[in-house]
């Protein structure tokens, strides 16, 4: 489909495509796709006291009913999959099976949060004193921020949406200025599913805020909305993160990785081969789980090279739009000239380059680059600064200890995994001395997570969590209750009162 199908497939008038202040330009070629308005600074207090009142009556709404308009947003994407998986492409520069697949993420969560909404479980709690019984029950916390990044445009929201949601929180949207059209597309998808819902749904429930760094700083100071969930680089989260503790708020930060893989002379190197492959180059290197730097064993290191050379000299790199394309552009010119310095960066310091070259023919404009395999002398500063870029920097190593500090010794942390077929290589990798990231991975590469585990657990942050597991708990707070059924009023030994 081209991108005027696209758009009118997804609802969008010529009004809301033209005479804005904020250019959406496509990564494929650099062309304006649109000019959209943003949100002035002065209308986000209006915009959070709206999601207030809308919280006054959708806590109170039962949390199965709430899932229930999960389930119908659920339903509502797979209508629309087609159509929001190639403004996906179109405007974040996916090839088009990514652009799917984010979609499909989307529809995963809305069903594991559906469930969910009936298993919001607290404990009973054994009381000490007698004719007590103790409960802990969860309850919302008001207004969720979601500040998301270009790269995974509507997969982010999707995952705090749907369980903020059925927690009982209104949901206030700050998306990328690189990729506000997506963040429209799932508006219009989610006010059809809240049209089915009915009158349950207050005003104000899911709200959308366009615009810059001002917008995001807006919510990111309110003190009117406890949870801010923001994805982004490690830079991005040291200031969100204290600005947000500051006003006793909670963070749920997902954020840069500088994800590892340790290969072990027992791993399976055809095996190997495909998951680095994968990993290192799939979303043209721009993904927080994206395999950033390889840890071999000496004695495999120059076979495995070898391999990897030829599986990159294979890579077709084009229009993400085509058929048979694995590697579409990088988002802009800007995080091109981002990979190219940190090319020199890393050939000063001893690295030798394979590929990395800028593509120019056969490819409708934007920023083309070639995935980039850097043979490293060690880990320099070069390759501890994360590049959200396809660059794929390899060291070696002689023991395991060696390769796990080597793992552990950047300040991001958030995927890594190892190869081996040696089940205590393996058990050591994923015990307490082992992997320091939220997700450590045997025989399977660092680049993406499943619904069903909570995302995330960066070393820095202490672990943000989005989508599975017991991820839900961040959007609630926790109550402790005591009932006294006997007919006595327990008081502290040695304490009376007369009345």
């Amino acid at each position: 489909m081209d991108h005027s199908t696209v758009l009118t497939a997804l609802g969008f008038t010529q009004a809301e495509l033209t005479g804005g202040t904020l250019a959406v330009r496509s990564p494929i070629d650099g062309a304006t796709v649109a000019t959209i308005a943003e949100t002035p600074v002065a209308e986000m207090a209006g915009v959070i006291a709206t999601a207030q009142e809308a919280f006054k009556a959708w806590r109170a709404v039962p949390a199965p009913r709430r899932g229930e308009l999960v389930r119908l947003l659920g339903e509502e994407l797979r209508a629309s999959k087609e159509a929001l998986g190639a403004l996906v492409t179109l405007e974040a520069g996916k090839i088009t099976s990514e652009g799917l697949g984010e979609v499909q993420e989307m529809i995963d969560i809305c069903d594991f949060a559906v469930g969910q909404s009936r298993q919001l479980y607290g404990l009973t709690i054994a009381s000490e004193r007698p004719g007590h019984r103790m409960s802990e029950t969860w309850h919302p916390m008001g207004p969720v921020g979601v500040i998301s990044a270009f790269n995974f445009p509507v997969a982010v929201w999707s995952w705090n949406a749907a369980l903020a949601l059925i927690c009982g929180n209104p949901v206030i949207w700050k998306p990328s200025e690189k990729t506000p059209l997506t963040a429209l597309a799932c508006m219009k998808i989610l006010a059809r599913a809240i049209a089915r819902f009915g009158k349950d749904a207050p005003e104000g429930l899911c709200q959308i805020v366009i615009g810059k760094t001002d917008v995001g700083e807006a919510l990111v100071a309110s003190k009117q909305v406890p949870i801010i969930s923001a994805t982004g680089s490690t830079r991005m989260g040291s200031i969100v993160g204290p600005k947000v503790a500051a006003r006793w708020g909670r963070s749920i930060l997902e954020l840069g990785g500088n994800n590892a893989m340790i290969v072990a002379p027992s791993a399976d190197l055809d095996m190997a081969v495909r998951g680095i492959v994968f990993s290192a180059v799939g979303t043209a290197g721009q993904r927080c789980t994206s395999l950033r730097r390889l840890i071999v064993h000496s004695s495999i290191k120059a076979e495995l090279v070898e391999k990897l050379k030829a599986a990159y000299a294979s890579l077709p790199i084009g229009d993400p739009r085509k058929a048979g394309t694995l590697i579409g552009p990088l988002v802009d010119q800007a995080a091109l000239t981002t990979m190219t310095t940190a090319l020199k960066n890393a050939t000063a310091e001893g690295g030798v380059v394979f590929g990395g070259a800028v593509v120019t023919e056969n490819v409708p404009g934007g920023a083309y680059i070639q995935p980039a395999l850097v043979e490293m002398p060690g880990q320099t500063e070069t390759v501890k600064t994360e590049t959200f870029a396809p660059i794929l920097y390899v060291m070696s190593y002689e023991t395991l200890e060696e390769a796990i500090a080597l793992q552990n010794d950047v300040p991001q942390g958030l995927s890594s995994c190892i190869f081996t077929l040696n089940v205590r290589e393996a058990e050591t990798f994923l015990s307490c001395t082992g992997s320091d990231c939220g997700i450590a991975n045997v025989n399977i590469g660092p680049s993406g997570a499943e619904i069903g585990g909570a995302f995330g657990g960066e070393k820095e942050t202490g672990g943000g969590r989005e989508s599975g597991s017991d991820a839900w708990k961040g959007y609630m707070r926790r109550q402790t209750s005591t009932v006294n059924y006997s007919a006595q009023l327990p008081l502290a030994q040695g304490v009376s009162f007369d009345i």
